[in-house]
């Protein structure tokens, strides 16, 4: 998606990943059946200004892309040159996370409204330093299906649970 800059400050400092602004009262979180079971939303959040603008370029979510790419470098996670020094990349080589996708169909791609206050850092054990996401554990005000893409039966039962937990059904 489109971060103007590496993830980890736009996570930090609460800033749109499109426009790079602060983030208001309201805010999106792009989130797929994997971010569920981990817990956390890797992509920085945006404004819902911002959202039709993602939902229309990003080739993930627009539907232009069918399959994630193979990574370009071996030494990013995210398949690409990390830009920021100071960027505690979790290692020299693809995450599990990437690797298992590499080269698989889209999943499913939603867009979650949360109110910015409940917005919370996730961290791996033993990583202070190095967020892996916004919590999706929250309240969610509304949710927009972005991108639909085939679920296997434990993915739309896991998320099928979660949007009733999360809508009070």
């Amino acid at each position: 998606m489109g971060v103007p800059g590496p993830r980890r400050p736009c996570r930090l400092r609460r800033l749109c990943q499109i426009c790079g602004q602060p983030l208001d009262e309201r805010c999106y979180l792009i989130v797929r059946p994997a971010d569920v079971v981990q817990g956390c939303s890797p992509e920085p959040a945006l404004h819902p200004e911002c959202l039709p603008y993602t939902a229309a370029h990003c080739p993930m979510l627009n539907g232009t892309a069918t399959h994630y790419r193979r990574p370009v470098l071996a030494g990013h996670p995210a398949g690409r040159p990390c830009t920021d020094p100071s960027c505690p990349c979790p290692s020299s080589s693809p995450d599990e996370g990437h690797t298992a996708r590499s080269g698989s169909p889209a999943d499913r791609y939603e867009a979650w409204m949360i109110r910015t206050r409940t917005y919370r850092l996730v961290h791996p054990p033993g990583r202070p330093d190095a967020p892996a996401g916004i919590s999706v554990d929250v309240p969610v005000l509304r949710t927009r299906v972005l991108r639909a893409a085939a679920l296997t039966p434990g993915q739309q039962h896991l998320m099928d649970l979660w949007n009733a937990l999360m809508n009070g059904s």
